[in-house]
């Protein structure tokens, strides 16, 4: 089965590989022609005659063996590079659908290691690996059948070398494929330790853990070493047999044939021819163990590869219409009515060995205005946003969005009738135009320029110097938290969509921009549904319904005056916060 895996990437290249193919074996009839050449001009040495014939013909054949060789071998490389871009088109096409509970538990340093080591590994057995075999077959089998021309005994001296030093070599095969698959993964968690120190760069820095990081780090690489070792010790092992099996071979046939050329048995030149041939089994012999070799690492790759294949992947969305020219857009695009949102006796965990993270939550979020959800770290508030985004799937009790069971919604549509801003509100490398139309690519300029001044972004466009073309760095990082908070706001107002999820929305404002942000909530509750997470209950003590969750459950629900007339929890958040005496 890995194997027909292994082939399906060579099948959208196969008629150049044909092509290469055949140019090999060009290559190997020619290389087949130099020893019985060489015996024509040993030869016509002995018998005093011409040696201009064997020697042409013996120049021709040297040339266009190397010519048609090198044009082979251009081929070869061609087609695997394309092989390459294939697999990780492909890889990459199944990695960024699959579901988020799947990438959840990955590591993403294993997952680039993947996209880029492992789909380099292919190229070699998907070309060089099954050509060259191809040829190296055939030119095995062409010396062969010269050899057996020259003297029947000399080749079975031969053979009984080489079939008892290839049985050994057989059995070292599935050991590399063990060993090459360890050290892919080896190499895959290195990389992921070392994501994790780059992803949280700054805060290695600020810890002064630099040492203990490069420690670490370190570890990993000394762990993919240890492996690659083993790949080495028995790929050498493998090579070693090889080179035993012709320089035995080649002590056999000496011993042997100088003995039948000393009884008249066997002419000089035929001793000379066949041990040419011998020679040449070298390469051919060497090619088939390398092959293999290879063919043992591109199914260790490919394990690997079919790992991320056979996970489950979200259903794909059917292609959309080509979006309009910006400049043909007369009018921007209604609005739909924005959806109210039910959760009836929800219970969702993010493992069977996992306490529950919702245990029967219920609430309702009304069609339009400011719903929020508040309560302690650790109650479920995220979760609620991840279930309507079907980032997981809830085990039990229903979710209902629009009066429409969240399953029943088409995936692509679903999400496309959100608009998402995330709690830590990540920013893309690009440009500021880019990350504002990432979610909406098709929306028109002042569509974009709207978004941009309900937001308050005015000032950030005019200060950078240039404007919405200024690239924001790394995750941002050019941006204050505010401003990419507010970018990511902005991204998702310009989806238009019919409900909008806030995580912590003003966590990083400071007081006068959270004040006109809160301003720009109100806004948006006039037109679409926003359900709002908050820690900071200034941002919706003006909301038209709070559901405060505890434990995993919904405990009371009501606006601002009813929950601190009611419910102690709320009262207490609301006193710490000093919205209450």
């Amino acid at each position: 089965m890995v194997i027909k895996e292994l082939l399906s990437y060579v099948r959208p290249h196969r008629g150049i590989l044909v092509i290469g193919g055949l140019l090999g074996l060009v290559g190997s009839v020619a290389g087949l022609a130099m020893p019985l050449l060489a015996k024509y001009v040993v030869d016509a040495f002995g018998q005093g005659g011409s040696i201009a014939g064997p020697l042409a013909g013996l120049t021709v054949a040297v040339l266009v063996g190397a010519v048609v060789s090198a044009g082979g071998n251009y081929l070869m490389e061609r087609t695997g590079e394309g092989i390459v871009l294939g697999a990780r088109r492909r890889l990459v096409d199944r990695m960024l659908r699959l579901k988020v509970a799947d990438v959840d538990r990955l590591k993403p340093g294993d997952l680039l290691s993947r996209v880029t080591g492992d789909t380099t590994l292919l190229r070699a057995v998907l070309t060089n690996g099954i050509v060259n075999s191809v040829g190296a077959v055939f030119m095995l089998v062409g010396a062969v059948v010269m050899m057996a021309a020259m003297d029947g005994v000399l080749l079975l001296v031969t053979l009984l070398v080489v079939v008892v030093i290839g049985g050994m070599t057989a059995l070292i095969m599935p050991r590399i494929q063990r060993a090459q698959q360890e050290a892919q993964t080896a190499v895959g968690d290195m990389g992921a330790v070392l994501d994790r120190a780059l992803q949280a760069y700054r805060t290695v820095k600020a810890s002064g853990a630099e040492e203990r990081e490069i420690a670490v780090v370190g570890d990993a690489a000394e762990r993919a070493r240890a492996r690659g070792l083993q790949v080495a010790g028995w790929t050498s092992l493998a090579g070693v047999a090889t080179w035993m099996a012709v320089q035995l071979a080649f002590l056999s046939v000496l011993a042997v044939g100088g003995s039948r050329v000393a009884s008249g048995a066997l002419a000089i030149s035929s001793l000379i021819a066949f041990l040419l041939y011998l020679f040449y089994l070298v390469a051919p012999i060497g090619q088939l163990v390398e092959g293999a070799v290879q063919l043992q690492q591109g199914l260790a790759a490919m394990k690997r590869i079919k790992e991320i294949e056979d996970l489950p992947a979200e259903p794909v969305a059917a292609p959309a219409a080509p979006a309009a020219r910006v400049e043909e857009r007369s009018t921007a695009p209604e609005r739909a009515e924005p959806v109210g949102v039910r959760f009836e006796d929800v219970v969702f965990r993010y493992g069977e060995d996992r306490p529950a993270v919702h245990d029967g939550v219920t609430f309702e979020v009304p069609a339009g205005g400011l719903t929020a959800l508040v309560g302690p770290s650790g109650a479920g508030k995220s979760t609620v946003f991840a279930l309507l985004e079907r980032f997981y799937d809830h085990q039990s009790g229903s979710i209902l969005v629009g009066g429409r069971d969240i399953r029943d919604w088409p995936l692509a549509e679903l999400r496309a009738a959100l608009g998402y801003v995330e709690q830590d509100a990540p920013v893309l490398a690009g440009t500021l135009r880019e990350n504002l139309l990432f979610a909406a690519p098709g929306a028109a300029e002042d569509e974009l320029w709207s978004a941009i001044a309900r937001t308050r972004l005015d000032d950030l466009v005019a200060r950078l110097p240039e404007g919405l073309e200024t690239p924001v760095g790394h995750r941002g990082v050019l941006l204050s938290g505010g401003e990419r908070q507010r970018v990511a706001i902005a991204r998702a107002l310009l989806r238009k969509p019919r409900l909008l999820l806030l995580d912590e929305a003003t966590s990083q404002l400071d007081a006068v921009n959270e004040l006109r942000l809160r301003e720009v909530i109100a806004e948006v509750a006039t037109e679409t549904t926003v359900l709002v997470i908050a820690h900071r209950l200034s941002t919706v003590t003006n909301a038209g319904r709070i559901v405060v969750m505890e434990g995993g459950g919904v405990r009371a629900s009501g606006t601002h005056e009813e929950l601190v007339g009611h419910d102690d929890l709320y009262r207490e958040l609301a006193a710490t916060q000093f919205l209450v005496s």
